[in-house]
């Protein structure tokens, strides 16, 4: 007689631990309300102090998050340095001697742990240092959930093969972003980010010299100057992507799009008589629609398959297992 209302509550206590167990793997905006409540604070001072030493760190704290959620998801396995059991992204192709910032997020990391010792992950400090850093350079903000874990592996071969390549066209860009469950607006309002930053000589060589008709001659001989064209020679020479403001979150990479000023072969992809070019040519017209978009997408490639509740790390040091 006592069995059916035994089966029912444990049933129901099934239930909630179901229900309990899901919210807690949900990131939260909240998640360290109670546990740190100055995480965020300290984190942004700490990104503030890096960006007006140095305005390019911007953009390569954005593309490192960028980086680190391509690869195993939003998990910091970007940060980890090589040791025996750990093949580092790092030195993976997209990243070797090219990939920055490191050192600004084990500052912020450090004086977090000052304060909330083994609460805060170094990928939640990535992903929160990365709209910071959008914010002090005139961008965007937006709202960061929070509660990542840390992965305790990390994937060079994963970052060598899920990372779009600056020589990509614009189906194989698409087909990228879609994997990770982005769409292609998404993807032409991420590559914005590109208002930003350098690139080195080897990444755009091949486009200054082709001359092809989806390049402007004036930008490619002024390209050439910083990029000889022998292989090997100034390779590592810098261009910014963004000719006309740097160093200054806006709309000018869509504009120059337009006027067939991409620096990068995947950056011309976007605006080439393609499917993108109507979202290139919204994003040039209207800058308030862009930051909005880049915002919503930035908040949704945080969300790619991050590790929460029991599973990953918190680490000590954001370069080690620890």
């Amino acid at each position: 007689m006592d069995s059916f209302p035994t089966i029912a509550v444990i049933s129901i206590l099934v239930l909630f631990l179901a229900n309990n167990i899901q919210t807690e793997a949900q990131l939260s905006p909240t998640f360290y309300d109670a546990t740190c409540p100055q995480a965020l604070d300290t984190i942004r001072t700490s990104i503030r102090r890096a960006v007006s030493r140095e305005r390019r760190m911007a953009a390569s704290l954005i593309r490192l998050h960028f980086h680190d959620c391509f690869v195993q998801g939003c998990d910091g396995s970007i940060l980890l340095d090589e040791t025996p059991t750990i093949q580092s992204e790092k030195t993976a192709r997209p990243n070797n001697n090219s990939t920055r910032g490191f050192e600004v997020i084990e500052a912020a990391k450090r004086e977090v742990e000052k304060i909330c010792p083994g609460v805060v992950s170094c990928a939640d400090i990535l992903s929160v240092a990365a709209r910071d850093a959008s914010v002090a350079v005139g961008g965007p903000t937006w709202q960061v959930k929070l509660g990542r874990r840390d992965s305790i592996t990390a994937s060079r071969s994963a970052a060598e093969s899920n990372l779009p390549s600056p020589f990509a066209n614009l189906r194989d860009l698409i087909s990228n972003f879609k994997n990770k469950g982005l769409s292609a607006r998404d993807m032409v309002a991420l590559s914005g980010s590109h208002t930003l930053g350098q690139a080195q000589c080897f990444v755009f060589r091949n486009r200054v010299y082709s001359n092809g008709t989806d390049i402007d001659a004036g930008f490619a001989s002024t390209r050439r100057r910083q990029c000889p064209q022998t292989v090997g020679n100034g390779d590592s020479n810098l261009a910014p992507l963004d000719l006309v403001t740097p160093n200054s979150f806006d709309n000018n990479y869509f504009k120059n799009l337009m006027r067939k000023k991409g620096l990068l072969i995947s950056d011309q992809a976007l605006f080439s008589g393609g499917s993108t070019d109507s979202i290139v040519s919204e994003y040039s017209r209207n800058p308030r629609t862009f930051l909005s978009d880049f915002a919503s997408a930035m908040v949704k490639m945080g969300d790619l398959e991050p590790l929460t509740g029991a599973s990953g790390i918190i680490r000590k040091v954001c370069s080690a297992v620890s």
